[in-house]
């Protein structure tokens, strides 16, 4: 393009200003904010814009009659099956994955700069005695439910990892997990891909300048990946190996029971499109969005939108009536991720006002000190409302939830807290299998040994546990490596 047709461009849509500085700009600078600039469809950046900014008001006219909580029929809770019905649904799901029918979508785009690390919050190790990171965790807990799978049907199916990085994790994610070896994991079921950009705003809708040959961007949220998966081919390799169910969650819950069969078995046996697993609020001040329904639509009610009077109300049992908390882990079929990626564009857009660095006016950068702009995100949440068949599933929290978001200074969700979740649950599963454990004592339990609580018993039935730390491993990790295994 000429400077003519792109200052044509531009002005056609009011962010000529974009060029402000093209006659300062060397050849190289030019074809880069070009090539930036030539990225954008315009007419859609300005209409997204426009969206953005009306979503916001229609949040703020919100009517408590229109909530109501998830109805019985779509909901069931991990507390209240019976043990054969928990079997009954494992063992579809088994079947799903020994048919290879079973994909997992990994939402790994964060940076942990909360956590003062820099890198992958996914190459994140919290200090358990075997020194895992999240992925390794992660990996190793797909391995080991491929290996029950099979136990269970006598067939081999792999699980595809889909992982959705960012644009500045891409690079270090996959070579943390090559230089890994892929945990075990064949190659060719690991698939990483990109999730977006959105151009930053000020608050009349002109597009900033982070430099002056650069324009303003920041990842699109985790709602971004309906648009990745279209655009960079993953849904197509969804359908070439006839994944039917998709596991979807971030990697900062080091609790997360990947491609969970009783999940997946649950989700097919109902036939639903879409599904969220979720964990009872623990007080109906805590800070956590809640699903429900607005309208007849399913949907994430964040915690600032929902009144006091809602937030504490209670049924006759006692229960909180909204006490459906979001945990980002979430069912699709693929039937459903082909059709919702077709209007992803319908989805919500939800507005951060922020600080955001920009060359100003004299052509210097400048970091405000005072939100300035603002940032627009997609939820991956947000295309509950388009389910025809949506159900949850309520798990207990201290099996399945415990997220890596702060530094030890806040004392919650944070590395030692993550820890200490994980080897609480440890101790548990110890006890229930017969072996003795005081509460002072730390075992870890490989994910190569146990998924879920499973395959100890033989292990540990009448032991004492006394060293502190401990790392109870499976044969093979014994053989291959030897830190203090069992």
């Amino acid at each position: 393009m000429s400077y003519e047709s792109i200052k044509d461009y531009l002005t056609a849509h009011g962010q000529d200003h974009l060029i402000k500085y093209w006659p300062e700009l060397s050849e190289n600078e030019r074809e880069q904010l070009e090539a930036e600039i030539r990225k954008l469809d315009l007419s859609e950046t300005n209409e997204m814009f426009e969206r953005a900014i009306n979503t916001t008001k229609v949040i703020l006219e919100k009517l408590d009659d229109d909530l109501k909580p998830i109805p019985q029929t779509h909901y069931e809770s991990v507390s209240g099956l019976t043990d054969e019905k928990i079997e009954e649904y494992e063992t579809i799901g088994f079947k799903e994955i020994s048919e290879g029918r079973v994909g997992v979508l990994l939402l790994a785009g964060g940076q942990a700069t909360r956590l003062g690390f820099g890198h992958p919050k996914g190459m994140y190790d919290v200090g358990l005695p075997s020194r895992k990171t999240l992925f390794q965790i992660q990996g190793e807990r797909i391995l080991r439910v491929q290996q029950m799978a099979e136990e269970k049907t006598g067939k081999e199916g792999k699980i595809t990892w889909y992982i959705m990085t960012s644009e500045h994790t891409m690079a270090p994610t996959a070579d943390f997990f090559k230089s890994h070896n892929y945990f075990g994991l064949s190659k060719e079921n690991i698939v990483f891909f990109e999730q977006g950009r959105l151009p930053c705003f000020d608050f009349d809708g002109k597009i900033f300048l982070d430099e002056k040959n650069h324009l303003s961007s920041a990842p699109d949220g985790n709602g971004g990946i309906y648009r990745a998966l279209k655009t960079q081919g993953v849904l197509n390799d969804i359908v070439k190996r006839g994944v039917q169910h998709l596991h979807a969650h971030s990697v900062d819950n080091i609790l997360i029971k990947v491609a969970d069969p009783v999940f997946i078995g649950y989700c097919k046996s109902k036939n639903a499109d879409c599904a969220a697993k979720v964990v009872q609020k623990s007080t109906p001040s805590e800070p956590v969005g809640v699903v429900c329904r607005v309208n007849g639509y399913y949907k994430v009610v964040e915690y600032s939108e929902l009144t006091d009077e809602a937030a504490e109300r209670r049924n006759p049992d006692g229960r909180l009536t909204f006490s459906a908390g979001n945990i980002c882990n979430h069912y699709f079929s693929s039937e459903f991720l082909l059709k919702i990626c077709d209007y992803e564009s319908k989805l919500k857009l939800h507005v951060a006002k922020k600080k955001i660095p920009y060359v100003n006016e004299d052509g210097i950068r400048v970091t405000p000190s005072e939100p300035n702009g603002i940032k627009i995100e997609k939820f991956i949440f947000d295309v509950f409302e388009f389910a025809e068949n949506f159900i949850c599933l309520e798990v207990a929290r201290d099996v399945e939830f415990s997220a890596l978001k702060n530094a030890d200074s806040a004392k919650k969700d944070c590395p030692s807290t993550a820890r200490e979740d994980l080897l609480r649950l440890h101790r548990k599963y110890i006890k229930e299998a017969g072996g003795i454990i005081e509460d002072n004592i730390d075992v870890e339990i490989s994910p190569l040994l146990s998924y879920g609580g499973e395959n100890l018993k033989d292990l540990v039935n009448n032991e004492v546990f006394s060293i502190s730390p401990f790392h109870l491993k499976s044969m093979q990790e014994s053989v291959t490596n030897g830190i203090n295994g069992h």
